[in-house]
């Protein structure tokens, strides 16, 4: 009893206090531990494919499902964590692709190669973190998503991506700066994410043979497409 009174009646802790030390090793321990288990779950997925049920991902981490829930709510948290963590990286290395090239073709063509690139690097990832429960931000970009949906990191990515893709189309257009195309055409720098989305997920599940085209081929004639327009070609 003296003991808990003692604790009961002990001052606040200070910055400098040893329970504030506790406590940021604890925060540190936390945040490494969720890390670890959205690696975990990354792997699993990536073996499993994005059907994997929570107990999968559990079992493939030694752990159990309370542990998952403990850290993220629910699966449509975890798909939100580890979509924040794959998309960082994803958003990264195409942005970069665009930047790296000066033609305004030629950048389109990089970014579109990239976004392939790391799509193909694991298609259940991909397919999993890009299954957005609330609203498909490409047919309903004008949807209200929460922070937390897990379309919020795709959703930035996408946002950032057109913005540069506009940018790249008034200078490819000769467009004075601040001033804007038709009413139409600002609608293609949107759009042209919604096509590359689109091939991108088909060839994905395409099966492998001589109808899947190569990456580099789906690259090209996707930056074709949005450049020039589909034209005649002979049978193949």
């Amino acid at each position: 009893m003296v003991n808990n009174l003692q604790a009961s009646n002990a001052p606040a802790s200070t910055p400098d206090s040893p329970g504030d030390g506790r406590s940021a090793r604890w925060d540190s321990h936390r945040a490494a531990r969720r890390l670890e288990l959205i690696k975990l779950a990354r792997r699993t997925i990536h073996l499993l494919g994005p059907g994997a049920s929570m107990e999968d991902i559990a079992a493939a981490a030694n752990t159990s499902k309370s542990v998952f829930y403990r850290y993220f709510g629910d699966k449509e948290g975890m798909r939100a964590a580890l979509g924040e963590y794959v998309i960082t990286n994803f958003r990264a290395q195409v942005i970069a692709a665009g930047r790296s090239s000066s033609g305004e073709s030629e950048a389109l063509h990089a970014m579109v190669l990239a976004y392939l690139q790391m799509a193909s690097t694991s298609p259940n990832i991909y397919f999993f973190v890009t299954a957005v429960p609330s609203a498909d931000i490409l047919t309903n970009p004008s949807a209200e998503l929460e922070p937390d949906t897990g379309a919020s990191a795709l959703n930035n990515f996408f946002d950032e991506l057109t913005a540069m893709m506009r940018t790249r189309m008034h200078s490819y257009m000769g467009i004075p700066e601040g001033h804007t195309a038709s009413a139409a055409l600002e609608l293609w720098p949107r759009a042209s994410i919604g096509m590359v989305r689109a091939a991108g997920e088909l060839w994905l599940r395409a099966p492998e043979g001589s109808q899947r085209p190569s990456i580099e081929e789906l690259a090209t004639a996707i930056t074709a497409w949005l450049t020039h327009g589909v034209t005649h070609q002979p049978p193949g």
